[in-house]
This record gives structure tokens, C-alpha cells and sequence, in this order.
């Protein structure tokens, strides 16, 4: 009997030692430590990782609408002599109808394609004379008309979104 129960005794010493056995070992609380501070350094990585490449997205589009605008702007610079002549041909006196609304019709086709290209004009009577719009060449002084305000229109201007493609010729008044 003696025997039995040294061998239960047994038993039960080498079960908790077979179940230990199998358990990983818990690292120790410096490692843990150490572990869990290359985590969050990893993880604040990746944050800004994340962070630099939403920038780089948004920086690499604005680049691209720019350089698009810059290309519109610089056929646009080509069609405006175009423009401007057919523009003196409707205003000089022509004998023939057809001929003036053909010049008619030319004009708005020019119009509509500005307009579908998002081309505003800038610069008519009576607005507010702004540098950044508009290109003064003549001043005169007039009661009728407040102070820098626009007179007169010497040559059209225009504007893309917010690039001037070219500056309005205006008559400043006071």
C-alpha cells in the first residue's frame, strides 16, 4: 500500500511537471517590455507611411489638374488672335449679309468652345479696375464714373479657373 500511494504521489508531482512543460515560458517583464515597444514604434511607422503616401496622392494630382490647366491655357494664347480678327471683321460695315452672319456664327462657335472649355472673360464697362485682371492703358477722368472703374474696353481679357490667360486692355477712369 505504501507502494501505491508513492507512485499516486508520483504521478501527480510529474502531471503539473508534463502540463508546465507543454506551456510556452512567459518572457520575461523586460522582454514584454521591449516587445511591445517595437509594436508601437512599427505601428507609428506605418501611420506615417499611411500619412506620406495620402500626401503624395493628393500633391501628384494637383500637379496633374495644374499641368492640364497650363496646357489649355497655352492653345487658348494661340486661338485669341483668331478670335480678336473675326471679332473686327463683325464690327466693320460689309455690304453682304451672309458674309456678317457667317462672322456671326463664327463668333459663337468660338464662344460656346470657350465656354466648354471653362474660358471666362474678364473685364467689361463699368466693373472695378483690378490689376490682376486687368491691364490699364489709358486714364482719363470722367464725373460720370466713380474712381477706378473700368471705361472702356480696348481689348478683351481672359481667365481659366483662376489663371489669366490674358489681361483685359482697359481705359481707367479718375
Amino acid at each position: 500500500m505504501a507502494e501505491e500511494k508513492k507512485t499516486e504521489v508520483e504521478a501527480e508531482v510529474k502531471e503539473p511537471e508534463t502540463r508546465d512543460a507543454k506551456k510556452p515560458k512567459k518572457p520575461k517583464s523586460g522582454e514584454a517590455e521591449k516587445v511591445k515597444a517595437e509594436l508601437e514604434q512599427t505601428k507609428e511607422q506605418l501611420l506615417r507611411t499611411a500619412a506620406e503616401f495620402d500626401n503624395y496622392k493628393k500633391r501628384t494630382e494637383r500637379e496633374r489638374a495644374g499641368i492640364a490647366e497650363y496646357a489649355k491655357c497655352e492653345v487658348i494664347k494661340k486661338l485669341l488672335p483668331i478670335l480678336d480678327n473675326i471679332d473686327r471683321a463683325a464690327a466693320a460695315d460689309n455690304k453682304s449679309e451672309d458674309y456678317l452672319k457667317g462672322i456671326e456664327i463664327i463668333i459663337k462657335q468660338f464662344g460656346d468652345l470657350a465656354g466648354a472649355l471653362g474660358i471666362e472673360e474678364v473685364g467689361k464697362e463699368g466693373d472695378t479696375f483690378d490689376p490682376n485682371l486687368h491691364e490699364a492703358v489709358m486714364h482719363i477722368e470722367d464725373e460720370t464714373l466713380g474712381e477706378n472703374v473700368i471705361a472702356e474696353v480696348l481689348g478683351k481679357g481672359y481667365k481659366l479657373g483662376g489663371t489669366v490667360i490674358r489681361a483685359a486692355m482697359v481705359k481707367v477712369a479718375n
